[in-house]
């Protein structure tokens, strides 16, 4: 993190003293941080909704409106790489670009200026997304010669077209001629031989992305087979066959391109498609992040150097000198007995909701701290996640009788109560759960436009960094272990994913690198490796990077007095999912215009 011993000592005494009563001082910004006094009880004072209400975004009706509408071209044109899809949605983003600058920017109200930025910012980004995946259908068009035939038998569906049974029958039949066809060409090449189809060559990832564009074309075509069989006589009895002699074909040439994921078959590598530096670019600039993957990396070096400093520190002061990984192996042997996890848990949030709430650095509605439940992870999607999933339901991985005693003992080993102490309140509250609670309560418009995990993930992270800051918050070393533990890990997805966008890294490098530097079992190494192959790019990055984007303002607002932490946390929240240079635009009144552009250095990369 960007702070000299000085402010992480301000920074403990802001969090740890109850927030001043009187209001902010002179020169404080306007109070654009959260509804009137009520909004929080159980029912809430109604004229404090009325009021914020008022205020809210007069771009929020236009926001919706593209939402939805694009949702809805989301649905209608569902098959992934289609040449129709991409068609309709580009016109779709040009339509909407070319009439943005009708607006009058300057006659929009603060909120509605915010809301512009980010809806120009998201259709540019949707533009550069489909030129993306346009390359790379046209890349893989070899591997998939009848992916246009076999699409419009889908899209003529939904252009209400209806299918001659007997030309459909032979449509069928010859795509599933090709798909065997090419699976032996594929089966019968050599290993390590170039990959040359139709007499072009092909590069490595071109297997892979195909079986993707595979798998979303078998999807949609088994819905479009389910609209006709059984219901039409004439194609139930031309097509039924062929289609299920299709089906077969299909899922047999998807396996020779791309053996099934991990989740199908534990013992599979992981598989995965980086999407490189020019990837990576039009991420970094919808997220409104200044910095290039290199100055990222050197943040999460910082970041990963610092907390294993600590994590020395710590082992030391339980009498395990520098061997922070002796402290972590007493840590994960500390689980509880099967069947006793969900309490655990449960005492976990007694204790750290109280602690948050007797802190009165942020509005606490007790209907949030009332309605969240637990419910278990089935052991196959502990393969995905092998931790928590929070929300109000928040799902917990714990070991079945199902699972072998290898992963048994893992789940136990990374799920032990000192490793649950920071993810509880990451996952429930002050963290997702009560996040989603304000998101679908208020400027619930922004949560369909800003889908970005640098609010979402980067606000629960950041009370991580804040509780740590608040020494008597840790129970014991050995949850300041786990707290470390979990810091260490934010640090290393900075590390090892971008390396791994930009394809520097392997998928089994990354697990070594977890296994090796941040003490995980391998088994949820592989499990978050895995994820992260399936993540959007700058996923598993924007959790640290996020936290330290809200640190870094909040040093800027409450550390310097023109906001107490109440009205900061408050504010972040109930001004919904956006891009955290924006929360900052937001909070600090900043003057916009309609070309404003991210500038932010949230992080001093010549410190720590």
């Amino acid at each position: 993190m960007v702070r000299m011993t000085a402010l992480l000592f301000a920074s403990a005494l802001l969090l740890a003293q109850p927030a001043p009563a009187q209001a902010p001082a002179a020169g404080s910004l306007p109070d654009r941080t959260s509804p009137t006094a009520g909004w929080a009880d159980d029912p809430p004072a109604l004229a404090s909704l009325v009021g914020f209400a008022r205020g809210e975004s007069d771009l929020r009706t236009v926001v919706t409106r593209y939402t939805q509408d694009r949702a809805a071209l989301d649905r209608r044109y569902p098959v992934a790489g289609s040449p129709e899809r991409i068609s309709r949605f580009r016109r779709f983003a040009d339509g909407w670009r070319a009439r943005l600058p009708a607006l009058d920017f300057d006659a929009l109200n603060d909120e509605g200026k915010i809301d512009y930025i980010a809806l120009r910012n998201r259709i540019d980004y949707d533009l550069a997304s489909l030129k993306l995946v346009e390359e790379r259908a046209a890349e893989v068009a070899p591997l998939l010669p009848f992916f246009d035939a076999a699409r419009r038998l889908v899209e003529d569906r939904f252009d209400r077209k209806r299918a001659d049974p007997q030309t459909t029958a032979r449509t069928l039949d010859a795509i599933g001629k090709q798909a065997r066809d090419l699976g032996k060409l594929l089966a019968d090449r050599k290993p390590g031989a170039p990959l040359i189809v139709g007499g072009k060559t092909l590069n490595d990832l071109a297997p892979l992305r195909a079986a993707d564009l595979l798998a979303s074309l078998r999807e949609n075509l088994k819905d479009w087979n389910t609209f006709y069989d059984g219901y039409d006589p004439g194609y139930t009895w031309w097509a039924r066959k062929p289609y299920a002699d299709l089906d077969a074909a299909l899922q047999a040439y998807a396996d020779t391109l791309k053996p099934p994921r991990a989740q199908d078959a534990p013992s599979a590598p992981i598989f995965g498609d980086p999407v490189l530096a020019k990837g990576l670019a039009a991420d970094l600039t919808v997220e409104m992040i200044p910095y290039t993957p290199a100055e990222l990396l050197v943040i999460g070096e910082k970041e990963f150097a610092w907390n294993e400093a600590r994590l020395k520190e710590v082992a030391t002061h339980m009498g395990y000198g520098d061997d922070w990984k002796a402290a972590l192996e007493y840590a994960k042997t500390r689980a509880p007995a099967p069947g006793e996890a969900p309490w655990a848990i449960f005492d976990i949030a007694n204790y750290e909701e109280n602690f948050i709430a007797n802190q009165h650095t942020i509005t606490l509605a007790p209907l949030a701290r009332e309605v969240w439940r637990l419910a278990m992870q089935s052991p196959e999607r502990q393969l995905i996640n092998p931790f928590f999933n929070g929300g109000e339901v928040t799902l917990l991985s714990y070991p079945t009788d199902t699972m072998t005693f290898d992963e048994r003992s893992m789940s136990m080993r990374g799920n032990s109560p000192h490793l649950n102490f920071p993810t509880v309140q990451h996952e429930i509250v002050p963290g997702h759960h009560y996040q989603q609670f304000l998101e679908d309560r208020f400027n619930v418009h922004r949560q369909f436009l800003n889908d970005t995990p640098f609010w979402t993930e980067g606000w629960a992270l950041y009370w991580e960094l804040q509780l740590w800051d608040a020494k008597d918050f840790p129970r014991s070393d050995a949850d300041r272990i786990g707290m470390l533990f979990w810091r260490q890990h934010r640090a290393a997805r900075i590390l090892f994913s971008m390396n791994y966008q930009l394809g520097k890294w392997t998928p089994q490098q990354c697990v070594d690198f977890l296994v090796d530097r941040v003490g995980h079992e391998r088994a949820n190494a592989e499990a978050e490796v895995r994820r992260t192959t399936q993540a959007p790019p700058l996923y598993q990055a924007a959790y640290l990077l996020g936290g330290l984007q809200l640190r870094s303002l909040y040093q800027e607002l409450v550390g310097s007095g023109r906001m107490t932490a109440q009205q900061f946390h408050d504010g972040v929240l109930i001004g919904g999912p956006m891009p955290i240079e924006l929360v900052r635009a937001r909070l600090t009144n900043q003057k916009l215009t309609r070309d404003f552009r991210s500038s932010w250095r949230f992080y001093d990369l010549s410190t720590r």
